[in-house]
């Protein structure tokens, strides 16, 4: 009966490896496959941020996008509200200073929580930014942002910009 058990257990094993291998290389699939959807689906919301409400003003769009939360940590002015209402100020008086603005996404890393995203900005200056004049002058400015994402949404933001190289393109500053 032992020799007996023991060859049955030997071929219920072979059965079951496989099957067991199946069933955790499947799980595996599915947790890549959500994983992707994720990184997909944060690509998604950076792209249209800078697409749809950057390069087309199309406010609305923020309230999509952007968490009720939404903290600029890097906004060029102090303490704007959390949420779409306190960056929606601040797309407009940019794209009022330069009505053909636009920015190309240069370089983009995505991760499951962060988007880091290397743009060039491109405008010309016709209309009154934050007090400065229009100069008629054309910029290309480089930022580097981060965007921390939960569930699909922009929640937190970080800016760095070449606020040298703008202020004299724009001729404020020699």
């Amino acid at each position: 009966m032992f020799v007996l058990s023991s060859m049955i257990a030997k071929k219920l094993n072979y059965l079951f490896i496989p099957i067991l291998m199946f069933s955790v290389a499947n799980t595996s699939l599915a947790t890549e496959d959500e994983k992707m959807k994720i990184l997909e689906k944060n690509r998604n919301t950076v792209t249209r941020y800078f697409e749809e409400v950057w390069n087309q003003g199309k406010l609305d769009v923020l309230d999509e996008i952007l968490s009720p939360e939404y903290i600029n940590h890097s906004p060029g002015f102090e303490n704007p509200k959390p949420g779409s209402e306190g960056l929606k100020p601040i797309v407009s008086a940019i794209r009022n200073g330069f009505p053909d603005l636009k920015y190309i996404i240069e370089k983009l890393i995505v991760t499951d929580d962060y988007v880091a995203v290397y743009v060039t900005m491109t405008g010309t200056h016709t209309g009154v930014f934050f007090g400065i004049e229009p100069t008629g002058r054309k910029i290309e400015v480089h930022q580097m942002q981060f965007e921390r994402i939960v569930d699909g949404k922009m929640i937190e933001h970080w800016r760095v910009t070449d606020d040298l190289s703008m202020m004299r393109q724009l001729d404020q500053i020699k």
